[in-house]
């Protein structure tokens, strides 16, 4: 599909022109036409995957802010609730299977979205791993460059892709695709593994410890969001803060021209998807091999 297409939605927004970002003039409609745009691109790292939802019913300079896992009342039933196969309880979670999902989730005010790092088809066996590269507030961005490259490159010494997108926050994520054969508890151990590799041999620029890292001058490599359960930001999704940033898939070779962080807009990425020559993670899930 191409985004000059955009997809339908069968869901009504109602208040269209409420703002989530009024310092923007982003309303809910802008939002909702943004994620038409992306859509295409954004489907494979949304669909069939467990959720944890930022909710906002009044925009960013909202009170109110709910992070939810587990539906609320008056949920559109094109957000769907799905028994998490570990539970007892009955506990159910979210997800969404098409753009109508991802429309009623902007009826609800949800300004960011944070899947799993699997599919419920998979429940067990995750399909990519995400480190994420937090600075300290005195890091400068080409060290995050850095050190998104030295991931990387130990990522492909051990046989596996390496995808890179901004995570609309402070940081990068790097993402690797895996065929989903690898349980949890194996994932999340390698990628500890890739990041206590980091701060040992670096460790006057990484840390790999949560505990430490509010300590000046230095880039956590969080490993955390690979465990069952935990989620990093969706590839496209916007994020809840000043200027509507948005987690940004971008090809290797550009991340020198990226002014930082949230360099990439709800405004400008519509423009951006039309002019840049390819998708550049067109190839991720292509790319994806068992963690060895």
């Amino acid at each position: 599909m191409s985004p000059k297409n955009p997809p339908a939605s069968e869901v009504v927004l109602t208040h269209p022109d409420r703002l989530y970002w009024p310092d923007e003039g982003v309303s809910k409609q802008g939002l909702a036409d943004y994620y038409a745009a992306v859509w295409p691109f954004m489907a494979p790292y949304l669909v069939n995957r467990p959720l944890a939802l930022l909710r906002l019913p009044d925009g960013i300079k909202s009170h109110q802010r709910f992070f939810q896992k587990h539906a609320w009342k008056g949920m559109n039933p094109h957000i769907e609730e799905i028994a998490d196969p570990q539970e007892t309880d009955g506990e159910r979670l979210l997800r969404i299977v098409d753009f109508n999902g991802l429309t009623a989730l902007v009826q609800s005010a949800v300004l960011e979205i944070h899947p799993w790092g699997t599919t419920t088809d998979n429940w067990e066996k995750p399909d990519l791993i995400t480190m994420d590269l937090d600075p300290g507030e005195d890091v400068a961005w080409s060290a995050v460059i850095s050190a998104a490259l030295d991931v990387k490159a130990r990522l492909e010494t051990r046989g596996l892709a390496a995808f890179v997108k901004t995570s609309g926050g402070k940081g990068l994520h790097v993402v690797t695709p895996l065929a989903p054969k690898a349980g949890w508890a194996e994932v999340k151990d390698f990628a500890h593994s890739l990041a206590e590799s980091m701060s040992t041999e670096a460790p006057d620029k990484y840390l790999s410890t949560a505990t430490k890292a509010k300590r000046g001058g230095h880039i956590y490599i969080d490993y955390l969001r690979n465990g069952r359960g935990n989620t990093a930001v969706a590839a496209y999704s916007t994020r809840a803060r000043p200027g509507a940033p948005v987690s940004m898939p971008l090809d290797w070779s550009e991340l020198n021209e990226v002014s930082g962080p949230a360099a990439f807009t709800l405004a400008n990425v519509p423009q951006r998807l039309k002019t840049r020559p390819s998708d550049p993670w067109g190839g991720f899930f292509d790319a994806a091999v068992p963690l060895q």
